[in-house]
C-alpha cells in the first residue's frame, strides 16, 4: 500500500483514466462490429468515418499501438469498398 499522499493520488487518478480507456476501446469494438456485420454500403461508408475517427482518437492517446490502427482501417476500407 502507498505511504504518501502523492502516490494515493496517482492510484486514483490512474484508476480513473483505466476505467475512460476500457470505456472507449469497447465503444470503439462495438462500432468496428456494427461496420463489420453491415451490407449496405451507403450506411457502412457513414459508420466508417465515425470509426475511423474514434480508431485514430485511440491510437494518438496510445490506447491501442498505432500500427494496429492503421491495420484496422485498412481492413474496414477493404470490407466497405467490397459491399
Amino acid at each position: 500500500m502507498a505511504n504518501h499522499k502523492s502516490a494515493l493520488k496517482r492510484i486514483r487518478s490512474n484508476e480513473a483514466k483505466k476505467l475512460r480507456n476500457k470505456y472507449q476501446h469497447k465503444t470503439a469494438r462495438t462500432f468496428i462490429k456494427r461496420l463489420k456485420e453491415t451490407t449496405n454500403k451507403k450506411k457502412g461508408e457513414e459508420l466508417l468515418i465515425q470509426v475511423v475517427g474514434m480508431i485514430d482518437k485511440l491510437a494518438k492517446k496510445n490506447i491501442i499501438h498505432k500500427n494496429k490502427a492503421g491495420h484496422l482501417k485498412s481492413q474496414l476500407t477493404r470490407h466497405v469498398a467490397g459491399l
